[in-house]
């Protein structure tokens, strides 16, 4: 049988490569902590930095790459720009944010102190640092800022703005009815489909589509890790589970089992 003399691995050797690294990685609650405030620091320096020196719209190209972009946009809703409803669907959204933060600081200091996996914890805090990184906007930026996208409940619908936006103590919203600032772009391929295609034949198709944030990346990220991985994941942490059984016997070189 023709051998190639490629070694078929079970997972893409990046995908190896995340798992190797959270492996190595020492956990103490204090540096769960850090990892997500450096992840924090990170999405809001560039949210901060878009909104206050661009106009909604196209950037710049990174590297002079047309499939890598800065576009700057606004979205009301969920995580990659997917909307829920109207003022009150982003209400509720903010609220379960608000929440499941509030849930995941309990939880993480739990896991940490139970000594489950790097793996696990690492993609905790991931998933934390994105909920927590969208909430900020939602919580704090119509207040803080003198422009956004807005909901008028008059013509029921969100309304943009022109210009660049600055810092402001008259905001454009109230507590919790800020909206998100996304700017990641990656349009990699861009086609039309076949016409033959049902329903969609010829329109327009581009691959990757959504415009997305470092918050939203650190979800998909620990998400994704958490689903390739969680077979060792949760393996290990079994294992680690496993008691010992004890006795009050005295136990003596000179016992023999016969």
């Amino acid at each position: 049988m023709w051998d190639s003399g490629l070694t078929v691995r079970p997972l893409p050797a990046c995908a190896e490569f995340i798992y190797l690294l959270l492996k190595i990685t020492e956990v103490k609650l204090r540096n769960v902590f850090l990892f997500i405030a450096l992840i924090i620091v990170a999405d809001q320096a560039l949210k901060i930095w878009i909104k206050t020196s661009y106009p909604t719209g196209e950037v710049l190209r990174v590297f002079g790459f047309s499939w890598f972009r800065l576009h700057f946009i606004e979205n009301p809703g969920m995580a990659w720009g997917w909307k829920f409803g109207n003022e009150t669907g982003k209400m509720i959204l903010t609220l379960f944010r608000l929440a499941a933060v509030i849930f995941g600081t309990w939880y993480l200091a739990k896991i940490v102190k139970q000594k489950h996996t790097r793996g696990f914890i690492i993609c905790a805090a991931l998933i934390y640092a994105g909920a927590l990184g969208n909430l900020i906007d939602s919580m704090f930026y119509g207040l803080i800022f003198d422009k956004g996208l807005h909901y008028d409940a008059t013509l029921h619908e969100y309304l943009t703005y022109s210009g660049v936006a600055s810092f402001s103590s008259h905001g454009y919203a109230g507590f919790l009815h800020g909206s998100v600032v996304d700017m990641l772009y990656f349009p990699i391929i861009r086609s039309h489909f076949p016409s033959w295609f049902p329903f969609v034949g010829g329109d327009d198709f581009e691959f990757f589509s959504p415009i997305f944030n470092i918050a939203d990346a650190s979800i998909s990220i620990g998400v994704i890790t958490l689903l390739l991985f969680q077979k060792k994941f949760f393996k290990k942490h079994s294992e680690d589970k496993v008691p010992v059984a004890e006795t009050g016997a005295d136990v003596s070189d000179k016992v023999q089992v016969s």
